[in-house]
């Protein structure tokens, strides 16, 4: 079964390609290649509320800190979350990684 990212579910057009990348730019999400793989995610595509720079509710959320009270009440990760099951990769994880 194909995983979707992030930008498939949201439907942002800030992916690679994306349709609002002209007006928006590239979601760092997109190209997070860190992240490639966890959760079963394209570059960070299911990892996105650990990765400073997304776009949600219209507007550029910021940091990690400044944005995850708003990440934990995101439908997408608790799909996430859900998908993943014991093979879940946590927020502390996904940050390690983009430590490295």
């Amino acid at each position: 079964m194909h995983k979707k990212n992030c930008w498939e579910v949201k439907k942002c057009g800030r992916e690679l390609g994306g349709q609002k990348v002209n007006e928006l730019g590239v979601c760092p999400v997109a190209v997070a290649e860190k992240l490639d793989g966890l959760n079963k995610g394209k570059n960070g595509g299911r990892a996105c509320w650990a990765v400073g720079g997304t776009m949600c509710f219209g507007y550029a959320q910021g940091t990690f800190a400044k944005k995850i009270g708003d990440c934990l009440l995101c439908e997408f990760l608790e799909q996430v979350k859900q998908e993943e099951g014991d093979d879940w990769v946590s927020t502390k994880e996904i940050l390690e990684k983009l430590r490295q």
